[in-house]
């Protein structure tokens, strides 16, 4: 589903016998429940309509869809034969990095596994979120960047 840029997914709690679901191209948390899809929709747009009202009015400008550039950390060994292989196949690191991220993420979409919990977000979502008109959560990023070494393995 998508909604103003947004795109959401959505799963169905068989336990709970509700329809929910997150934003999922933005690093801000924006979540939305149902008990139908009519009201799920619903939620989904007052949700993100939600947020984007909640970051005018913090003079803040919404979290974009993703820039293009992201930075990963590996190990100098994994570094190294990524560069290896990239010089082999007579590609740049970047161009070669691009190209085995774009067949892995085809291949993740036509055969989309499932959603794994991670224990580890519900603490940060907790300190930082804000419920948005009963439908679900709204929650912006940190504003601190975290820097790296170039010694431990960042792509150049």
């Amino acid at each position: 589903m998508e909604y103003k840029g947004y795109i959401g997914r959505v799963e169905f709690d068989d336990d709970a016998r509700i329809f929910h679901g997150e934003v999922i191209n933005t690093r801000d948390v924006i979540t939305f429940q149902g008990s139908s899809v009519d009201e799920l929709l619903k939620a989904f747009s007052d949700s993100v309509d939600d947020y984007l009202a909640f970051c005018k009015e913090r003079g803040e400008d919404p979290d974009k869809p993703f820039s293009g550039q992201f930075v990963t950390r590996i190990s100098p060994e994994l570094h190294r034969k990524i560069h290896y292989a990239a010089t082999l196949s007579g590609k740049s690191l970047n161009g070669w990095v691009q190209e085995q991220l774009q067949i892995a993420a085809m291949s993740s979409l036509q055969n989309p596994k499932p959603k794994q919990a991670n224990p580890s977000r519900g603490t940060k979502r907790a300190q930082r979120g804000r419920r948005g008109q009963g439908h679900g959560r709204v929650e912006t990023r940190a504003k601190s960047k975290a820097t790296s070494s170039p010694t431990e393995g960042v792509l150049s």
